[in-house]
């Protein structure tokens, strides 16, 4: 452990990186609750989203960072502020007309639109833990209706009563003029409605614990701020959650990055150390707009692992955390691909080199070997010449290519072979645009065919991939990627193509000459 622990000292490997950064923080000593916080929160105004694995995946991956480098133990909590009233109806939910009736009501109160839960809050709540226990995260779920009503959140807001003047200042500097005169940062809850009042506050009274204000009917209200009869403000919250709970480290998207300094000041004015704080770039969609869990834009996690595994979209959650990245259906073949290839590589690999590897922030120390002997890209394109229905369609072609691999003995080219009939279906057949070839492609592609009628070596990808270049060669294309260019668009209908030796040696040498045969003859472009 102590060789791993000094090797990871050094990596470059951003969980490394932001671990280093927790155990700086306490290198004099453990916190005094005895284990590091890391928190994620979750507003669950609508259905959780692929960004939301993605933000508990990270903290995961620098939480175990951090236990390689460190003793202290560890905790992950995942904070969902339910206590939130509902601002608007989500666009991707039932009964809507029933839901606009709740607006302003805390989402734990709001019927569930689907009919499964004690609340909208409830139902949503719940979605969060099925995908994260689908992935078998370690973590401990708070929510904010019990936080704000057990008493657990007592003593801090009792603070923020005794120093209301202080965090109002630091809140008033961020706002204009106009929201200034009524802005408070306690919200109460209508004792009769339910609903979450923005309404301006008339006194706080330290001694008490009470916020006094008038309703919309004029009313004047007294209510303790304790038990779950007022909540904060969303920036108050952020910052005074991160003192009560003692928060050591926490990651959230760039939108939230104007507000560090305000998260952080509420937090030090009520006895807290604010945590270290890492910015994540946001998830776009296919036309480049931020992923939003109230449209339900871009891919869901369901959606994603309709086609792919669950470790390839860890993978893709790995990658560049603070780079924007269009996250949509056609991520998926590569991200797949490149977890593959990352596995081979870790086999070989020194523990340096491990460390820097994704897989091993996705797996830990029990990194799996890869069976993936077909990718997952020359897979689409098997599904796309033998028009398979179903993934048996595949296996008589991958059985020839590989006489040792089964289900059994390779379960995850089992898997894959199943997603990429899917995939095929769904995302590539809809857009195959077959071409005739011009007649120098012609000529190649009669040449290839005669070659390979000729060819009576081993089913070798390298001794078939020599062959198809050699005729590339010969017939004088330059580049030589034109030529590969003309067996995709002619034989394939798709611009770009698996590494064409490979593919005759999966699909077969008779099968790829009557491929070749139909693309000359027109069938296929027809």
């Amino acid at each position: 452990m102590t060789d791993l622990r000094e090797t990871a000292l050094n990596s470059k490997a951003w969980p490394f990186e932001e671990a280093r950064r927790l155990v700086k923080r306490y290198e004099n000593g453990p916190p005094e609750k005895g284990y590091v916080l890391f928190e994620t929160g979750y507003g669950p105004s609508g259905l959780p989203h692929i960004g939301t694995f993605g933000e508990v995946l990270r903290t995961t991956m620098v939480r175990r960072a951090f236990e390689i480098l460190s003793d202290i133990p560890t905790k992950l909590i995942c904070f969902s502020d339910d206590m939130d009233g509902m601002r608007k109806v989500p666009d991707n939910v039932p009964n809507q007309e029933m839901l606009a009736e709740y607006l302003q009501m805390p989402l734990t109160s709001v019927p569930d639109p689907f009919g499964e839960h004690e609340s909208f809050g409830h139902h949503n709540n719940a979605m969060l833990r099925r995908f994260l226990d689908t992935f078998g995260f370690e973590y401990e779920f708070y929510s904010a209706r019990e936080f704000y009503r057990s008493g657990a959140f007592d003593e801090t807001l009792l603070r923020a009563a005794e120093r209301y003047d202080d965090l109002m200042a630091v809140m008033l500097k961020s706002l204009r003029e106009e929201r200034q005169q009524t802005y408070s940062i306690f919200l109460p809850i209508h004792p009769e409605t339910g609903r979450v009042l923005y309404v301006p506050i008339k006194h706080v009274d330290a001694g008490e614990g009470t916020v006094t204000f008038d309703d919309a009917e004029g009313r004047e209200w007294t209510l303790p701020v304790t038990g779950g009869n007022v909540k904060l403000q969303w920036k108050p919250d952020f910052g005074a959650r991160w003192a009560a709970l003692g928060v050591d480290w926490e990651s959230y998207g760039k939108e939230h990055a104007p507000n560090t300094a305000i998260y952080s000041a509420i937090c030090s004015k009520l006895g807290g150390k604010p945590p270290e704080v890492f910015t994540y770039e946001l998830f776009l969609d296919e036309n480049g707009q931020k992923i939003s869990k109230s449209t339900g834009n871009g891919i869901s996690i369901d959606e994603w692992l309709s086609y792919a595994s669950t470790e390839s979209l860890s993978y893709f959650m790995y990658q560049k955390p603070k780079t924007a990245k269009r996250m949509y259906f056609d991520v998926i073949p590569k991200a797949v691909d490149e977890y593959h290839q990352q596995l081979r590589a870790y086999a070989g690999q020194d523990t340096a080199a491990r460390l820097n590897n994704p897989v091993f922030h996705i797996h830990g120390h029990n990194v799996p070997a890869s069976n993936m002997v077909v990718s997952f890209a020359m897979l689409l394109n098997l599904a796309s010449v033998a028009h398979a229905e179903d993934k048996e369609a595949l296996w008589g072609f991958i059985r020839r290519y590989a006489p040792d691999a089964s289900a059994e003995t390779h379960p995850d080219l089992d898997q894959a072979a199943g997603f990429a009939v899917r995939y095929y279906n769904d995302f590539v057949k809809p857009h195959k645009v077959f071409r005739l070839p011009d007649e120098k492609e012609a000529a190649a592609m009669r040449d290839l065919a005669d070659r390979l009628a000729a060819y009576d070596g081993p089913q070798d990808d390298e001794a078939l991939q020599t062959i198809v270049f050699a005729v590339g060669k010969d017939h004088g294309f330059e580049p030589l990627r034109d030529w590969f260019k003309a067996l995709y668009e002619v034989l394939l209908g798709a611009s770009q193509g698996p590494r064409f030796g490979g593919f005759v040696a999966l699909y077969g040498v008779a099968e790829t000459i009557g491929l070749i045969e139909d693309g000359l003859a027109g069938t296929l472009a027809a």
